[in-house]
Order: C-alpha cells, then sequence, then structure tokens
C-alpha cells in the first residue's frame, strides 16, 4: 500500500510540473499587465481543475451563500496540508493570495507566486508589515485575497486547528469588506504534513456565508476571529464525524 502511495505521489508532482509548464505563459499575461489581475483567479481555477482530474482526485466545492463576484472578499480557510494551496485554486471567486515565502524556492513556480501574489518571511517582523501595507493596496487596487489565519500549518494534532492571527481581521475591519470562513475538512488526510504521501479520496472545500464587517470598529476584532474560528471549527468536526461514521 505505502509503495502504491508513493508512485501515486511521484506522478502527482510530475503532473503538478507539466501542468504549471503548460500555464505559464497564460500566466505571464497578468504579470505583465497587472491591470489584468483577474486573470490570475481564472487560470487559477483551470490549473486546480486539470490536476485534480490528472490526480485521480475527485473535488467538490460547496457554497453555502451566494458569492458576489462583483465584490471583493478575504477569504479565511483552515490550513492543514500543501493540498490545501490548490484546494483554494478552486475558488469561484477571482483572489490573490496572501503566503510564506517559502514558497518562491520552487523553481519557476516561485517566481510566478511571488509576482502574482503577496509572500511573508513570517519569522521577521520587518516582512509582516510589508505584506501588510502590500495587503492593504491590493484591496485599495480592488483585489480579494486568501489569507490562511493560522499563519500556516502549524496544528500539532490536525485536523485541530492552531490559533488565528489577527491580521487577516484587522484588515478586513479597516478595509470594512467581508470575511468569508472557508472549511477544507480532509486535506490533513489526503496529503498529511508529516509524510507527504497522497491518500486518494475526496477534495472538498466549502465556503461559508461571507461576514460583514461595515460598521465595525477595531474593538471587535476578537470576536470577529472567534466567530470566523468557529464557523470553520464546527464545520470540520461535521464532515470528519460523517466520514467516520
Amino acid at each position: 500500500m505505502k509503495l502504491l502511495k508513493q508512485i501515486h505521489t511521484a506522478y502527482c508532482f510530475m503532473i503538478f510540473g507539466l501542468v504549471f509548464l503548460v500555464f505559464f505563459l497564460p500566466l505571464m499575461v497578468p504579470v505583465l499587465f497587472p491591470s489584468q489581475y483577474r486573470l490570475v483567479g481564472v487560470f487559477n481555477r483551470w490549473w486546480a481543475k486539470s490536476m485534480f482530474i490528472l490526480w485521480f482526485l475527485p473535488y467538490r466545492i460547496v457554497v453555502k451563500s451566494p458569492l458576489d463576484p462583483r465584490r471583493q472578499y478575504i477569504f479565511c480557510p483552515n490550513h492543514h496540508s500543501y493540498l490545501d494551496i490548490p484546494t483554494m485554486g478552486l475558488n469561484p471567486v477571482d483572489t490573490i493570495f496572501v503566503g510564506k515565502n517559502a514558497m518562491e524556492k520552487i523553481p519557476l513556480f516561485g517566481y510566478m507566486y511571488r509576482k502574482l501574489h503577496i509572500t511573508v518571511d513570517r519569522r521577521k517582523l520587518r516582512s509582516r508589515y510589508a505584506t501588510y501595507i502590500k495587503s492593504q493596496e491590493a484591496i485599495d487596487e480592488g483585489k480579494s485575497l486568501v489569507i490562511y489565519p493560522e499563519g500556516g500549518i502549524v496544528a500539532e494534532k490536525p485536523p485541530a486547528m492552531g490559533r488565528f492571527k489577527e491580521g487577516a481581521f484587522r484588515l478586513a475591519i479597516e478595509k470594512q469588506i467581508p470575511i468569508v470562513p472557508v472549511t477544507i475538512p480532509f486535506n490533513w488526510i489526503l496529503l498529511p504534513d508529516e509524510s507527504l504521501l497522497l491518500t486518494r479520496g475526496e477534495v472538498r472545500i466549502i465556503f461559508h456565508e461571507p461576514i460583514e464587517t461595515r460598521g465595525m470598529a477595531m474593538e471587535q476584532l476578537d470576536s470577529l476571529r472567534d466567530k470566523v474560528f468557529n464557523i470553520i471549527n464546527d464545520e470540520i468536526k461535521t464532515n470528519n464525524a460523517t466520514r467516520v461514521a
């Protein structure tokens, strides 16, 4: 069984590289013409769907409340697996990512990630501050963001989540745009961080109802963070309990 997982995982890494090469030239369009940033979301969806099909991983997208493609959102998903990145590519709304600068080390992909998204070295205060400023500017330019509020894959016992950092919630209140909690319930099983061996199963992503922040003040930051945490946490528990049953 382990040998089959190793073969499947190696195959999927190869497909990841080949599919990225196919999309490399189209992704150069928003790199060269930043005003076409919405193409990043379009190509992300094509890239993610192509990979999951070629990886033989069925995927299911659940949208609990309609998302207006003309509005801006900050999407806050839980983060337990490297599989979460292509999974968020299934987002029906065009977005850019705020993520770790470690992604920049991947040949070619890292270059594209740095050019199209916002990267951060969470170990350095200056980098975290610069990332916050860049995120503000991205919102002012009309972009929607994906921010993993745990700050990376930090949970010691998934599917339990790590403590949420405040950046996404401070940004949402400051800019008065809605936050969308996102639950990715099974990726911790499909591609565990500790083994990086892929297991066959359904990739599921659940977009919850947007939480409006209009009229909110910074004094409500903690309650907003707790609300998003509880929504995602309850959905994780529900989905995993159903899966076991």
